[in-house]
């Protein structure tokens, strides 16, 4: 009987440490850039996006997408949008320094040296405005069988629960609309569905506490999507969707288009 419970306990612990293991942390960089800058910073993303998938190779990163952002916020007025994958939070803090960099480099561009490399990369960072960059850890997805490719689309929702109400939204996206996005899913109208919460601290000022990922393969499927109506939803479904809503606070919608994916 010991033995039995001391194989259940180990395997309880292998269960957590794998799941802990496939959580997923990310990055969410948002970058304005200058008319005149537009032409070089298209050159540095392509430049970049090879030290990126160096960095996925060795292990450090778990992935790498490009976004060139359509519409959001009219004040934000951001152009681009990166997200860096990674599969611990420590990873995800450290971030890759211009040292990481510099060195994947040196494993992609054999014929730059050091210097050649550095000021490479610090050009391409002088390109573009770094104005927000958000840390997140996923919290529930759906869809991971589809494969992210160039020219899919995505809508970035940030959310900001209401003061007091945070289980109480994150218990409502999880049992009232995870539901909904799968059956979108099952009926060809989305791609993938993931809910993010923030991975740092904050407080009451906050501008987002939440985001949901919501991904088309094509502006078809998008433009269907929202379309979509539920009529088969029983009154007492539409009455948690309508309480669902009210316990968040929808802050900005970000459609954006995939340009670059590293995996």
């Amino acid at each position: 009987m010991k033995k039995l419970s001391l194989i259940l306990t180990l395997l309880a612990i292998g269960m957590a440490l794998t799941y802990a293991q496939e959580k997923n942390y990310l990055v969410f960089e948002y970058m304005r850039v200058e008319k005149g800058n537009t032409l070089p910073y298209i050159e540095y993303k392509d430049f970049l996006e090879k030290l990126y998938q160096e960095s996925n190779n060795q292990g450090d990163i778990k992935g790498w997408d490009f976004w060139s952002l359509k519409s959001g916020a009219e004040q934000e007025d951001f152009h681009y949008l990166t997200v860096t994958y990674y599969n611990d939070p420590v990873k995800m803090m450290e971030g890759l320094s211009l040292g990481k960099l510099i060195s994947y480099g040196k494993e992609v561009y054999k014929d730059m040296d050091h210097k050649a490399l550095h000021e490479k990369i610090s050009e391409a960072h002088k390109s573009r405005d770094l104005a927000v960059r958000s840390y997140m850890e996923e919290i529930v997805a759906v869809g991971d069988n589809f494969r992210l490719q160039p020219g899919v689309l995505a809508s970035f929702d940030l959310m900001k629960a209401v003061e007091g109400r945070f289980e109480e939204y994150e218990t409502a996206e999880k049992e009232v609309f995870l539901p909904i996005h799968k059956k979108k899913i099952e009926n060809d109208l989305m791609a993938t569905w993931r809910l993010l919460r923030t991975a740092l601290p904050f407080g009451s000022e906050a501008r987002s506490t939440h985001m949901t990922i919501n991904i088309y393969k094509d502006y078809l499927q998008f433009f269907n999507s929202m379309e979509y109506e539920d009529i088969e939803a029983s009154q007492e479904e539409r009455r948690a969707v309508e309480k669902g809503l009210q316990s968040r606070d929808q802050k900005w919608v970000y459609l954006a288009t995939l340009e670059k994916v590293v995996r």
